[in-house]
């Protein structure tokens, strides 16, 4: 049978932990400085001394084996005389930590004590806890004598209450299993390519691979990438799912993908994580932790809570956590955290796997677990996600305007603003040959040492004065918290800076106050393998993801990766894909083509009467666009969108879009934007898509630090900058049109460029009838011939 890994702290913490929730200031304390502070004090313990002491003991628990595991900070082995540390860095003060904070420190040492005095056969040894304070450097030391009989007690009162709740988690695991044995697929039939995705997502599972799949619309990813992790999962391969998306629509359609197996018969837990902002209740907003009845006491309420609803509920949504949350006085966001240590199935946004800044610590803190596998749905948008998630960037114009709020403030203190106006004067210092020259902006290959140690600095000050326990909690406080977080944020970062990092500093229009420094990343690939490497395995997927040795490689793909590319399930016939070859959209062509754009756009409506979509890359060139088109037909019914649009415009807009419309419709939208992806105008709803341009990211500093960073890599830089970008919002656009088995239209593609082999390589396979138009003249038979041949094809299925 094989046996289970259980960490200590994880044990610790989930028994022993009591009292409030404690949600107020994170320390600054980073995984590296922590390592530092560790190993700096470990090195002073004298040649006797064995740091980091690995401790494991087997125990049977819920009738399963289970190795209880460990490393000691620090042990020295002397008989009776044995001593063991356990060191704890943090930022308060040490006589400001709470009881609860204590008990979990001195329970995690404890608990090692007893499996050392087990192994070494003593009756009692020295506990010694060594506690760094990091912003004064003071360090606190307490010790006590502990039995072998007082350990005893302890580890089987701990182990003892982790007993129950792995016999909850085993029943529910066992009716689990029970479920999935004989659970069917929830279609009578599987799509074209469904069977084959559905076997290479198993099979990866099976060889713990990294799998990136280019799977067409229609193909049904989400439920065709579910059912064989849930297969695998009645199997025992993983017991936990991470379904991992970028929008809130995607993050619907795998719930309604568990909710069809569930009618077949399958029962397992699923949690679906909502953002903290959008989940806390609106009562909590304003309060301190130590106000909030949803945090005072959290972790005294929290088991029955838990046990509540995972006896009653199967699929935890949003509304599912509030209401419980409720019912229990617990604050909602935690307790779906909580929730989520005994679900299944979880499915939440990136940043809960990849951002180094909010990843789920409680299943990620562990360098790999085989346990847990992850989809990632819609990849493609995984690239700019990460790059934002490794960068970040710290500005001069909220210090100025804090500066001016601490002068005014009754709780601000003299030594506050004088840590204050000395980071301002370290953006100027640091900033100072840019600012002497008439350049903007200025780029490094290297940290910018001097202003991190600032920001350090500033930390310091600030975390000492939040941690006055008399402060009052207001505006201004609220106002040093919110930079003290933007500092973390910056000084994080710091710790991943490497060769793939640039330093940018920028001026704005007001160099008195707008003045950034940005750890800009360029190729996270790294680190999102690491994130990936994590589980057991994972399965990258997306109906654009060509060409797929470019997603491979900056989405974190190694030679030992896979990758698979399936044909799309509708006819090629169902779309025809023409490119106006006598059209240039170039910055400098586009007025000279504007009269072109605008004509072939209405010969493309005149083929059909219908409704179509036509994308521009910028708002200023759909403005021009699009006054010149409703100047030339004003007749043409027309829908646009604009910059910002709420709920309700976009519901609107898309409800234009009616099904058998009498007169078309012409809808004008922005690549890349809202309209573009992610939304569907099934059958008649949508027969055209109109593109003008090959969409090109604008050109830009950043944007040329990628494609030179590339370029010295020995890969294709400004393809990967520039053209691959733009391409999938293009492709991510065109997808917009056919959607079901039962809808046809035309792709028209309004660029000379896409005509090149330079992109005619990079097209899907399911775009290779595509058709190079000459002269304007071409386009409207080459239009009317494709409708009368699906005319006559619609009539012979009839």
């Amino acid at each position: 049978m094989t046996i289970t890994k259980l960490g200590i702290r994880e044990l610790v913490e989930f028994t022993l932990r009591s009292g409030d929730l404690n949600a107020s200031m994170n320390s600054m304390n980073t995984a590296l400085e922590g390592a530092r502070i560790h190993r700096m004090l470990q090195k002073s313990r004298g040649k006797h001394y064995q740091k980091e002491y690995s401790l494991e003991h087997e125990v049977k628990l819920a009738g399963k084996p289970y190795l209880i595991h460990g490393r000691a900070d620090g042990v020295i082995l002397n008989g009776e005389d044995t001593l063991i540390e356990e060191i704890k860095t943090s930022d308060a003060a040490f006589e400001d930590l709470t009881e609860n904070t204590l008990t979990l420190y001195w329970g995690q040492v404890k608990m090692y004590a007893y499996i050392l005095m087990t192994d070494e056969k003593l009756d009692q040894l020295t506990l010694q806890l060594t506690y760094y304070r990091r912003t004064t450097e003071e360090v606190t030391t307490r010790q006590i004598t502990y039995t072998l009989a007082e350990a005893t007690a302890l580890f089987k009162s701990v182990t003892a209450e982790y007993e129950t709740w792995l016999k909850l988690q085993a029943d529910l695991r066992h009716s689990r299993n029970a479920s999935i044995k004989n659970l069917p697929f929830p279609f009578d039939h599987y799509r074209t390519g469904q069977r084959e995705l559905a076997v290479s997502v198993y099979k990866a599972i099976r060889l713990k691979k990294q799998l990136f799949i280019e799977a067409p619309t229609g193909t049904g990813k989400t439920i065709s990438t579910v059912f064989p992790c849930i297969k695998a999962m009645g199997e025992d391969q993983i017991q936990r799912l991470f379904y991992l998306t970028a929008k809130q629509s995607t993050r619907r359609v795998a719930e309604q993908a568990l909710d069809l197996m569930a009618q077949q018969g399958l029962t397992l837990r699923s949690i679906t994580l909502t953002a903290k902002d959008t989940i806390t209740f609106p009562e909590e907003a304003d309060l301190a932790p130590e106000d909030n009845p949803f945090m005072v006491g959290y972790y005294d309420r929290l088991k029955p809570g838990l046990k509540d609803i995972l006896t009653n509920e199967t699929a935890i949504t949003r509304e599912t956590v509030t209401t419980y949350a409720r019912k229990h006085q617990l604050d909602p966001f935690e307790f779906s955290l909580d929730i989520s240590l005994f679900c299944d199935v979880i499915i939440c946004d990136y940043n809960y796997l990849f951002d180094p800044q909010v990843y789920l610590q409680r299943f990620f803190a562990i360098d790999h677990d085989d346990d847990n596998f992850f989809l990632v749905d819609e990849a493609h948008n995984l690239v700019s996600r990460s790059r934002d998630m490794y960068s970040t960037e710290l500005s001069l114009a909220p210090l100025t305007d804090l500066i001016a709020a601490t002068k005014q403030a009754d709780e601000g203190t003299p030594t506050l603003l004088r840590a204050l106006r000395a980071m301002r004067r370290a953006f100027f210092k640091i900033a100072g040959p840019l600012i002497e020259s008439d350049d903007r902006e200025s780029v490094f290959n290297s940290p910018a040492n001097d202003f991190n140690q600032a920001v350090e600095k500033l930390s310091d000050h600030i975390s000492d004065w939040l941690g006055d326990e008399k402060r009052p909690q207001t505006d201004y406080t609220k106002t040093v918290l919110d930079y003290y977080f933007a500092c973390l944020s910056y000084l994080k970062i710091a710790d991943f800076y490497d060769e793939t990092y640039r330093t940018k500093i920028n001026l704005g229009d007001n160099t008195d106050r707008e003045i950034t420094f940005k750890q800009l990343c360029l190729d996270p690939s790294e680190f999102l393998h690491d994130c990936l490497s994590k589980g057991r395995g994972a399965v990258l997927f997306s109906a654009t993801f060509s060409p797929l040795d470019y997603y491979q490689r900056v989405l974190g793909g190694n030679e030992d990766s896979l990758c698979y590319q399936l044909p799309s399930p509708f006819p090629p016939k169902h779309q025809s894909i023409l490119i106006t070859d006598y059209i240039s959209t170039t910055y400098r062509n586009r007025d000279a083509n504007l009269a072109k754009i605008i004509t072939s756009i209405k010969t493309l409506i005149n083929g059909k009467t219908g409704n179509y979509l036509i994308f521009l890359p910028s708002y200023s060139f759909l403005s021009t666009v699009t006054t010149a088109f409703k100047m030339a037909y004003p007749d043409v019914k027309t829908v646009i969108q604009e910059p910002n649009m709420n709920e309700d415009d976009r519901s609107a807009f898309l409800a234009a879009f009616a099904p058998e419309p009498s007169e078309s419709l012409v809808g004008f939208g922005i690549l890349g934007g809202i309209f573009s992806e992610g939304i569907d105008l099934t059958a008649n709803r949508l027969i055209g898509v109109g593109i003008v341009s090959v969409g090109l990211p604008g050109l830009s500093t950043e944007n040329d630090l990628l494609r030179d960073y590339f370029d010295s890599q020995g890969e294709p830089g400004f393809d990967y900058a520039y053209q691959l970008p733009g391409l999938n919002h293009v492709l991510q656009a065109a997808g917009r049109l056919i959607r079901s088995a039962s809808d046809n239209g035309v792709i028209l593609l309004m660029d000379q460029r896409f005509a090149s082999q330079r992109y005619t390589r990079y097209f899907p396979p399911h775009w290779q009838y595509h058709r190079v138009l000459h002269t304007a003249n071409e386009l409207a038979p080459t239009i009317e011939q494709f409708w009368e041949m699906t005319a006559k094809t619609d009539k012979k299925e009839h």
